[in-house]
């Protein structure tokens, strides 16, 4: 019986180069296909709501696929979660209707990036935050955060070498968390990414809190549509996709 079955799953990047299968290293959508392949026989196509790059992690990715089997979700979620390794965990598997798909069906996504904002790094989050040592103005930075809410073109905030004919995204809600002194999350949900654009905000954002630009330089950028004039790409390593609703 063919079945479309929904995963949700979390998974530590550090080791893989991103979620969509490539020929030059692992990743997440290869481990957990040739999984599904074992328990299966069946080769399947694993769709994601969308990429992660090489070093990006996920608190609750979604993905779907349809298979002809007899097995249900439950034995799908215990089984992949024996087969698959310990860095990537099946939260849930649900049978959902057959017309749905994980990518062109999500209606928004959140992302969070981490900053570690003190002298030292880290040796046990140093893998899941970016460490900036100097002090951060974080008033300076929430003032330039408000240019980003609601519908705007990021061109400046694309990825070289990956263009998009549409460049415009509606960020529905965005914000600098501090979970204490020296711990950071940037908080963005929006109806839709560009390559790279959390993670050129955030570097852009860390040059707002360095002092590096100002909080309207800033907008200037965003509205040039430039990503010359836009900060360093921040590092894989501290951004984690954190749900995707539908």
């Amino acid at each position: 019986m063919l079945q479309n079955f929904k995963l949700t799953i979390e998974y530590d990047g550090t080791e893989y180069q991103g979620w969509q299968r490539q020929k030059n290293g692992r990743t997440i959508q290869e481990v957990i296909e040739n999984a599904i392949n074992i328990m299966t026989g069946k080769k399947v196509s694993l769709t994601g709501s969308g990429r992660t790059d090489a070093g990006v992690h996920a608190l609750a990715q979604t993905a779907n696929f349809h298979c002809n089997t007899e097995l249900g979700p439950e034995m799908f979620q215990k089984g992949l979660n024996s087969l698959v390794p310990d860095n990537i965990v099946i939260k849930e598997c649900c049978l959902v209707d057959d017309k749905f798909y994980a990518r062109y069906d999500a209606k928004s996504k959140t992302y969070r990036y981490k900053i570690l904002n003190q002298r030292l790094n880290s040796a046990i989050s140093r893998r899941y935050v970016w460490h900036i040592r100097k002090t951060l103005n974080l008033e300076a930075m929430r003032l330039a955060i408000r240019h980003i809410t609601g519908a705007h073109d990021f061109k400046a905030f694309e990825g070289s070498g990956s263009p998009r004919s549409n460049t415009i995204r509606t960020v529905i809600n965005a914000t600098l968390i501090e979970a204490d002194q020296n711990n950071l999350s940037f908080q963005i949900e929006a109806n839709g990414f560009l390559r790279y654009m959390v993670r050129n905000i955030v570097g852009t954002l860390v040059d707002v809190g360095l002092g590096k630009i100002t909080p309207d330089d800033f907008k200037t950028i965003l509205l040039s549509r430039d990503r010359n004039r836009a900060g360093a790409t921040a590092p894989p390593h501290g951004l984690f996709l954190v749900n995707v609703k539908y």
